[in-house]
This record gives structure tokens, C-alpha cells and sequence, in this order.
């Protein structure tokens, strides 16, 4: 594939994203308190090989070196996550001192390269105290979580411009409060469904915080959307999409962007909530106008109805004869055009970044090499439905490749590898992998073909 340049304006962004718990370590460093990751990567059983991000790829002791491989490859924007529980360490109160330097630091070493930064508040790192106080499934959070934004914007808010508010909120509730996979690991529907609103909730207090600390902000919020398809063309699995649809995509972007809940997906959880905690007002605060959409997109959701009639089971079916990655998800670049192409034709018109693309396989660094064109062919796919999309009208401004550096990968501890640059994690050692030199020359041949430079 031959990847067409040209649908690609001169001033989009070329990025490359991480999140704190991921790649910083230095977990009880400088003031730093734990996180609901440090409690469930320490309990027995809930992260492969009993991983945790403690040390992860030591970012908070090597940024420098890490900002030096972004301005290597070329990089113009950089997205990164803020530890909450480093510059708020006891979810309340004034900021820590400590933790603060370092994101100026960091924010200023990637000033200085010509990077521009790219702040998300939230990536899944709620202090721990804050969890024993109840965590997203009670309303206070997303006040403490207005303060804590707050306290950010006011340091960093003269140098960075472009805000996110949360990563994957569906993760953050349903991963975290539904199921139990992620932190803090519980098992309570009812918990998740209001740990969703409030989360929403914190969003909205967010973004007004920000407008009033950094007037000239763009914020946004990420989501991470997936086109639901049917099993097949039967119609009766219509019922299983709509429903799998509205809970992983229309519940969080119909508040965001309509300023109202979906009503069938309401119905469809009042077998588990009343949806009390959704007070007069919160639509309101949470439908704060935005300047971007921000995406993450992996993969396709295709579903179909439960194994009996009338059964309300639904199946996800993830390996459907498509090529997968080493997370078994189905490589699905046409499915980036479909998901993008519901948000242009049932939402307001909003500019979109790609926050997060990107694949795990399993790459081994021989002499210094480390071949992935598994990875290129991943990445170069999906950069190719960008550029069709961009020719058929959708607003796309940027692209952040996941990851930039292989990392700790939550619940799958060290065991899957999503970065373009390779990391030893007994050494620390850093190397460009195939796929980093393959951005590197797409950024260049843009740059050279719109800039001239």
C-alpha cells in the first residue's frame, strides 16, 4: 500500500500518545500517593504474572530521553496523562509542589523540540483515597475531580493549550466498576452505570474550570468508539447492535454532543438502575461546548442475539476470519470509516482527532533491529481510512499512534507490546522499532510535500 498524503492538511498533527500509570514508575516518589492501580496490580490474581507499573519504563526518570525519540521521529504533538494522585495526593486540597515540576518539566523539554503538548486529566489513575471514599459511583468525585483540573490548569495552562478531560470513560466504568477486569476491580452494575454519569459529570465541571483558567484552551474529551455489527443479515440480531451501539457509543457520545442520555439505552439498564444519581441539570453541565472530539479506535464489535429465543444474551464474536493482533482483536481498518461515518451523520459537526491507534504483537529486538511490518501494515491501513474519510468531508486533524513506547498494558501486565519504539524492560533500553522509522519518513514526506520543508 502506497499511502496517499496528499488528503492530509498542511498543519495536521503527527503525534504519538502514552498515560502516566503506563510509563511513568516512581510510584511513591515526590510526594505521590497511590493510585487504584497500585492497589490492584499489588492484589494477588488481577494482573497477569502479578505486573505492576512501580517501575513501568522509568518516564519519570528518562523523559528527557523520551522527548529527544519524539523529536527524532519527527513528532509534532505529544499526548500524555497527569497522575492525579502526584500533584493531588490526597484528592483534596492544595497542589504537590513535586509532582507539579515534573510535568513542567516535561512540558517544557517538549516546548523547546517544537512539540506541542497534549494534556489528558484522566487516564484511569483515581487516587486511592479517593476510592475509599466511594470512587466514580459517588458524586463527589467528579467535584474533586473539577479541583484537582483546577490545579493543573493553573500550572501548565500558560504553556498548554490542548486539554482532554477523560480517556475511555466506558473502561474507567464498566472495566472498573461492571466487570472487574480494571481498577479497583469491583462488580457492581448499578456502581458502573453511576460511576458513568459521574465521570460525565466530572467532564463538564472540567471543562468550565478549564475555560475559565486558560480562556484560549481547546479541550475536548476521547472516547473509545467501535462500528456494531451484526452477526449476519437475518434481522435478529438488530435488537443485540442497538443495544451494544448505545451502551459503548451513543451513552457517552449523546450526552457529550446532544445534551441528553439516550432513552432506550436508560430503559435498557433499569433492570440494574434507577438512574437516581442523574440530577435536574447534569446534562447541562456535562454538554459543555467542545473544540474537538478525540477517538480511540482499535477494532469492531460484531454481535449477535442470544443463544435461545427471546434470550437477552448477547454474544461478541472478535476474531471474524479477519487478520488479528497479538490481543486477538480482528484488524478492521474499514470499520475506522464506519464508526467515524455515524459520528458525521448523527452528531453536530465537530473536528476529530484520532487520540489512540494502534497494535500489540509480539516483537523481539535482535542486534539492536526490531522488526514489525505487521505493525506498519496496521498503522499505514488506518491511516489510509483517515484519508478517506478526509475526502469524503469528515473534519480529521490529527493522529496519536499507541503507543509510543511499549509499556505497562493494564490488566495484561508487560505481555503485550503496542509501542513503536521498543523497550527492554530489564535494562530500559530504547529502540526504534521498524514501524518508528516508517512514521518517521511519513511525517517527512508530508511535511516536504505541504511545507516544503
Amino acid at each position: 500500500m502506497t499511502l496517499d498524503l496528499s488528503a492530509f492538511p498542511a498543519d495536521f498533527l503527527w503525534g504519538a500518545a502514552t498515560s502516566s500509570y503506563q510509563i511513568e514508575g516512581a510510584v511513591d516518589e515526590d510526594g505521590r500517593t497511590p493510585s487504584i492501580w497500585d492497589t490492584f496490580a499489588a492484589t494477588p490474581g488481577r494482573v497477569d504474572k502479578g505486573d505492576t507499573g512501580a517501575v513501568a519504563v522509568d518516564h519519570y526518570h528518562r523523559y528527557a530521553e523520551d522527548i529527544e525519540l519524539m523529536s527524532d521521529l519527527g513528532l509534532n504533538a505529544y499526548r500524555f496523562s497527569v497522575a492525579w494522585p502526584r500533584v493531588q495526593p490526597d484528592g483534596i486540597g492544595t497542589g504537590n509542589a513535586p509532582g507539579i515540576a515534573f510535568y513542567d518539566r516535561l512540558v517544557d523539554g517538549l516546548l523547546a523540540k517544537g512539540i506541542t503538548p497534549w494534556t489528558t486529566l484522566y487516564h484511569w489513575d483515581l487516587p486511592e483515597v479517593l476510592e475509599q471514599a466511594g470512587g466514580w459511583p459517588v458524586r463527589d468525585t467528579a467535584e474533586r475531580f473539577a479541583d484537582y483540573t483546577a490545579i493543573i490548569a493553573e500550572a501548565l495552562g500558560d504553556r498548554v493549550k490542548h486539554w482532554i478531560t477523560l480517556n475511555e470513560p466506558w473502561c474507567a466504568a464498566f472495566l472498573g466498576y461492571a466487570s472487574g477486569i480494571h481498577a479497583p476491580g469491583r462488580t457492581d452494575p448499578a456502581d458502573a452505570v453511576a460511576a458513568s454519569h459521574h465521570l460525565m459529570l466530572g467532564h463538564g465541571l472540567a471543562v468550565q474550570r478549564l475555560r475559565e483558567i486558560v480562556p484560549d484552551a481547546e479541550v475536548g474529551c476521547t472516547v473509545n468508539l467501535y462500528p456494531v455489527t451484526p452477526l449476519d443479515d437475518s434481522g435478529r440480531h438488530d435488537d443485540a447492535v442497538r443495544r451494544i451501539d448505545g451502551l459503548m457509543n451513543r451513552w457517552f457520545l449523546d450526552p457529550l454532543l446532544k445534551g441528553s442520555y439516550p432513552k432506550d439505552v436508560l430503559h435498557d439498564m433499569s433492570a440494574v438502575t434507577d438512574a437516581a444519581f442523574i440530577l435536574e441539570g447534569d446534562t447541562g453541565v456535562i454538554a459543555q461546548p467542545l473544540d474537538f472530539l478525540g477517538v480511540n479506535y482499535y477494532t469492531r464489535h460484531v454481535v449477535g442475539a442470544g443463544l435461545w429465543p427471546g434470550s437477552a444474551d448477547v454474544r461478541f464474536h472478535l476474531n471474524n476470519g479477519l487478520e488479528t493482533t497479538d490481543t486477538g482483536w480482528d484488524i478492521d481498518p474499514q470499520g475506522l470509516v464506519d464508526i467515524l461515518s455515524q459520528v458525521q451523520r448523527d452528531y453536530p459537526a465537530i473536528p476529530v482527532y484520532l487520540t489512540e491507534n494502534g497494535a500489540a504483537f509480539d516483537d523481539v529486538a535482535v542486534d539492536g533491529v526490531v522488526h514489525d511490518d505487521n505493525r506498519i501494515e496496521f498503522l499505514e491501513s488506518h491511516l489510509a481510512s483517515l484519508a478517506t474519510l478526509r475526502q469524503h468531508g469528515v473534519d480529521i486533524r490529527g493522529y496519536f499512534a499507541w503507543s509510543l513506547l511499549d509499556n505497562y498494558e493494564w490488566s495484561e501486565g508487560y505481555a503485550k507490546r503496542f509501542g513503536i519504539v521498543h523497550v527492554d524492560y530489564e535494562t530500559q533500553k530504547r529502540t526504534p522499532k521498524d514501524s518508528a522509522h516508517w512514521y518517521a519518513d511519513v511525517i517527512k514526506r508530508h511535511r516536504t510535500a505541504t511545507l516544503g520543508t
